[in-house]
């Protein structure tokens, strides 16, 4: 898997790892089996939690054993 970047949709990165959840759950995405929060991109969440997207995607990354 490559680098998770801005553009990902969430959704499909708790089907590919699911072990970024508590990622999400941290900057306050406590929904992340609704439709709307599992379409969103990570710069999405981000904008909406208030949340800076560089910041995240460093931890999600860090978690994704392929992105390393």
């Amino acid at each position: 898997m490559a680098t998770i970047t801005k553009d990902a949709i969430i959704g499909d990165i708790l089907d590919i790892a699911p072990e970024t959840a508590p990622v999400f759950l941290s900057i306050g995405m406590h929904c992340l089996g609704c439709p709307s929060s599992r379409g969103e991109t990570v710069e999405q969440a981000c904008m909406v939690h208030g949340v800076d997207v560089d910041a995240l995607l460093e931890k999600i990354n860090a978690l994704v054993p392929a992105a390393k």
